[in-house]
């Protein structure tokens, strides 16, 4: 594999550069030749044109490209507004096949249908590289039908961009189609001979608390934590709703677990009503954490991963960049992170709206992250190393970093002590079951959704047969060993016959059991389990003891007092009826 990068300034340019080209081929035996353009310049007339040169002076090439935020060539940012790159093949068995869409919200999923219709017909195929116009859409049932694809096969891309961040305008172009608005380009590679690794780095890394998604709409994030999820940001790093609140939060973006991996997501702008528009998709119920990044935080991340890469032994590697790390780190710095990646081997790329990589089994929009994908011929030859100016970030720890390791030590201990001020709250401090209010109120709760869903439940009421004579005739001690041994017993029960059950101590020998999804019959059931255990146990001094027991289950235009009375009159009507036993009542 053979490749050669340049910066496409003039047509003469371009022309002295495919002259080379052919002359370093008719020295050599090749498979094909592949072009890539990244175009910061996106004037369809001067894209045409450099196409329409390609087609002359190399008439057997395949050519893609598409409009970019910047370009990457020879590992840094260049700064012309159009890079070349191409690869030359040079194993007779390496394969390559254009495939290109015109792409829109109401096609996709018919887009994804065919490529992949279209994909069985080339077993072949190892990787395929994507360039995609996604502004205006959302990208999430695009991604989720890629789903069923060959495991085995890597997918990775960017999507187009614009000079521009605040303009949606975009291309992307091929051989196949031409020049193209709103498009995907699909690049097929394999062959027994052509290897390829992808991973995706981020440097990013989750600070403070979570937060949950309460609200969600696409790719507007609307409610975190059931509050406008422009808080976050005000409340914890006062960034205000300005025109900078992009630049603002590119330090700070949303992390979350998605398909078993971490995920960034960035908002672009504030909202009058306090919800965010984020770069891509975010879905509801999800919990997610604010993100840090900082330049050592994201170096060390390049080196770890950079390492890695070397091993793989590339001959040619492919970035995708997300536009916001350019603007995150400058124009001047911006190469600090990729140009390393040109000590293992030849490295271009772009700086994209969004970034795409399959990983296991899913393809995964990204944001703020470097997608990076290593392509190789052959078997490995060459110990390459992954070099990097260790003076960068070499035994220093930044402020940022040491302060997100504190806030996170921090939070996880106010997070475990609240969790146990919660339990405190809720429980009975006696029996470690729940407390009589915390019980009233599931049964309140449970009385408004089967007023919204019909849902049944029942309710499970019993107590201690002659329980005064316990603590009169044996002392407190034996009492509260038999309390706390039906409340084990009532626990055990529970676990076994209704795990979805709430158990609780209503008060001294009395408990409460709320079966939610369960009627009367099957409660009754559960109440027999309970007694005949409960009768079972011989204690050190009160030796056999008995529960009485009442059953209810919810009726229509029941209220929380109707249910708990209704099941109060069971347990005294068993009680009357000679204790030790069950009585229903409806």
């Amino acid at each position: 594999m053979k490749q050669f990068q340049f910066e496409y300034t003039s047509i003469g340019k371009l022309k002295r550069e495919l002259d080379k080209i052919n002359q370093w081929r008719r020295s050599k035996v090749t498979s094909c030749v592949l072009f890539e353009f990244y175009a910061e310049d996106i004037e369809r007339s001067q894209i045409e044109l450099a196409c329409e040169i390609i087609d002359q002076e190399v008439p057997d090439a395949l050519y893609m490209g598409c409009s970019t935020n910047g370009n990457i060539i020879e590992g840094g940012l260049s700064s012309s507004p159009i890079g070349v790159v191409c690869t030359i093949f040079e194993f007779p068995s390496t394969r390559v096949k254009l495939m290109h869409y015109v792409l829109t919200e109401d096609c996709a999923l018919d887009v994804v249908a065919d490529f992949k219709k279209q994909l069985v017909k080339y077993p072949w195929v190892k990787a395929v590289s994507m360039l995609v116009t996604i502004r205006g859409m959302s990208m999430t049932p695009f991604c989720d039908a890629f789903t069923d694809v060959d495991p085995d096969i890597e997918i990775f891309g960017g999507g187009a961009f614009n000079p521009d961040l605040n303009n949606d305008e975009a291309c992307v172009f091929s051989k196949v189609r031409g020049y193209t608005e709103k498009g995907v380009v699909f690049l097929l590679l394999g062959g027994e001979d052509l290897n390829v690794m992808s991973t995706f780095i981020t440097g990013w890394k989750p600070l403070g608390r979570e937060f949950k998604v309460t609200k969600a709409d696409g790719c507007i994030l609307q409610e975190l934590d059931d509050r406008p999820a422009y808080d976050a940001y005000y409340k914890y790093l006062n960034i205000p709703n300005n025109e900078h609140f992009f630049s603002n939060t590119l330090e700070f973006p949303f992390f979350y677990r998605h398909h078993g991996i971490d995920i960034l997501r960035a908002p672009i702008a504030s909202n009058e009503d306090g919800s965010l528009t984020m770069t891509s998709d975010i879905e509801k119920d999800v919990n997610a954490r604010i993100a840090y990044g900082d330049p050592w935080t994201i170096l060390e991340s390049i080196q770890k991963d950079g390492k890695k890469i070397a091993e793989f032994q590339p001959e040619q590697i492919k970035i995708f960049s997300c536009a916001a790390r350019r603007t995150y780190w400058g124009d001047d710095e911006i190469s600090k992170e990729t140009f390393p990646f040109q000590s293992i081997a030849s490295t271009s790329g772009f700086y994209t709206s969004s970034e795409f990589l399959k990983t296991d089994g899913y393809l995964n929009q990204h944001n703020v992250t470097l997608v990076v994908a290593a392509l190789r011929e052959g078997p490995k030859d060459l110990n390459v190393h992954f070099e990097m100016q260790n003076e960068q970030f070499a035994g220093k720890v930044s402020m940022i970093n040491r302060l997100a390791t504190f806030i996170d030590a921090a939070t996880v201990e106010l997070e475990e002590a609240n969790r146990k001020l919660t339990e405190m709250a809720i429980a009975d401090s006696m029996t470690k079951l729940l407390n009589r209010g915390e019980i009233q109120r599931r049964i309140k709760e449970s009385v408004k959704v089967f007023e919204e869903t019909g849902e049944k439940f029942s309710l499970l009421m019993y107590d201690i047969d002659f329980f005064k004579q316990v603590n009169d005739a044996c002392g407190h001690k034996e009492g509260d060993a038999v309390i706390l041994k039906l409340a084990d017993v009532s626990r055990r029960a529970i676990k076994d016959h209704a795990p979805e059950a709430s158990i609780g101590r209503w008060g001294g020998e009395e408990f409460m059991i709320l079966l939610p999804g369960i009627q009367a019959e099957r409660a009754k059931l559960l109440a027999e389990v309970i007694r005949t255990s409960f009768a079972a146990v011989d204690f050190t001094v009160a030796h056999h003891k008995t529960i009485s027991l009442g059953v209810t289950e919810v009726c229509e235009n029941d209220s929380s007092d109707k249910i708990l009375m209704r099941v109060d009159n069971a347990l005294y009507k068993a009680k009357k009826q000679g204790r030790n036993q069950i009585v229903v009542m409806r």
